[in-house]
């Protein structure tokens, strides 16, 4: 039963992404059914085998030693404050100012974008989707919600709102690297390293069956901005800025949003006698007993899925870790869940950076937001199944 359920979960997300699709008729089976194949053997090795484990625990090994030197600079400016674990915004949020540093140099020294482009183009040859298509996809897992439309900006007026639409999937169903570090402070880093990649195929998977489409040759074509123009320190400085931007605003939506779910949590408390929370916990239960989690956390599940939806990933990853799930692979699979921006504010966020750049292109956005907070949850819910599959 442990493998057969998750396996039901999964066709359950397909049929769901089925349903909602734009053209039914242009859906593509066979590069939906190799990247499936491809995202379960991923899984397989990452979480199964000694090679993969041992890949993840290198990683996480690398990031931490970043972290150590991100708080020696958090330090030199909090000073001691950086060894106070209560304090979020410190410990936790400000080491993205480092990471994102690293990230421009990676990308002044053109690592970056060579990596991202090759990359994308040889998915695109898996999976059956457009050159830009898949470099989207790739570049969501390094650069940051804004920085990926503006390194495609000189194709967005010209794209139909199926092609728009796979632009924006991958930007909302990642998660940046420079964030990485930060969410590694509250999971499991096997978890978090694992569930980047099988969300980048998932994306590829749910887009292709929700807003399928036909690309003509003359169209595929893949010459991306080079964002790498300036000086190197004039480079460094502006990503060192991006991220404490970045910071700020995660800090600003977690007062924000934490709050509200105090006072909503008060008010059906007041009621009811029974949390915002708990209700929302029976309502996604279903969908958490579709991933893989026992019955008997399912609510528990369900109430971390929830709050992640209408609130943040953060706040979210804080609930998990008040829980006390019962196993290993529980953990594993709602911590896997957790790993992408798909909640409502992403979807403010994704429409104003398209609107930024060409206001016309936002609109369309801003009509398919919904269902694109769809599909990036499903997206969410195919890798946690996955997990709960091979783990």
């Amino acid at each position: 039963m442990d493998r057969i359920i998750p396996l039901v979960g999964i066709v359950f997300f397909l049929l769901v992404a089925f349903l909602v699709s734009k053209d039914r008729n242009k859906i593509r089976l066979r590069p939906i059914v190799v990247m499936l194949a491809i995202q379960i053997t991923l899984g397989f090795i990452l979480l199964r085998s000694n090679i993969g484990l041992s890949l993840l625990s290198g990683l996480a090994s690398i990031f931490e030693i970043l972290l150590s030197y991100a708080h020696e600079g958090t330090r030199f400016v909090f000073g001691d404050l950086v060894d106070n674990n209560s304090i979020f915004f410190v410990t936790s949020l400000m080491p993205i100012v480092f990471i994102s540093a690293l990230l421009g140099i990676l990308n002044y020294l053109k690592i970056l974008p060579f990596i991202i482009k090759w990359v994308g183009l040889g998915l695109s040859k898996i999976s059956g989707l457009g050159k830009l298509e898949s470099y989207v996809g790739v570049a969501a897992m390094v650069l940051g919600q804004t920085e990926i439309f503006l390194s495609i900006k000189d194709f967005m007026d010209d794209l139909p709102p199926n092609r728009l639409y796979a632009m924006c999937a991958p930007a909302m169903s990642s998660v940046s690297m420079g964030i990485v570090g930060a969410y590694m402070l509250y999971l499991d880093p096997k978890y978090v390293l694992a569930a980047i990649p099988l969300n980048l195929f998932g994306v590829f998977v749910i887009e292709s069956i929700i807003y399928p489409y036909e690309l003509k040759e003359e169209d595929d074509q893949l010459i991306v901005k080079d964002l790498s123009q300036k000086s190197f320190f004039g480079v460094v400085a502006e990503y060192i800025k991006d991220g404490f931007d970045t910071a700020v605003g995660v800090a600003a939506q977690l007062i924000g949003f934490t709050a509200l779910i105090f006072l909503i949590n008060g008010i059906f408390n007041g009621l009811i006698g029974i949390s915002f929370q708990e209700i929302a916990g029976y309502i996604f239960s279903p969908i958490a007993f579709l991933m893989g989690v026992p019955w008997a956390e399912a609510v528990q599940g369900g109430s971390v899925i929830a709050t992640k939806i209408v609130t943040n990933e953060f706040v979210a990853m804080l609930e998990l870790n008040n829980l006390d799930f019962s196993n290993e692979r529980t953990l594993a699979i709602m911590s896997t869940f957790l790993i992408s921006f798909a909640n409502f504010s992403s979807i403010g966020i994704i429409t104003g950076a398209v609107s930024t750049i060409n206001k016309k292109q936002g609109d369309v956005v801003a009509s398919f937001g919904l269902k694109l907070l769809l599909g990036s949850t499903l997206v969410s819910c195919l890798t946690a199944s996955t997990i709960a599959l091979v783990f």
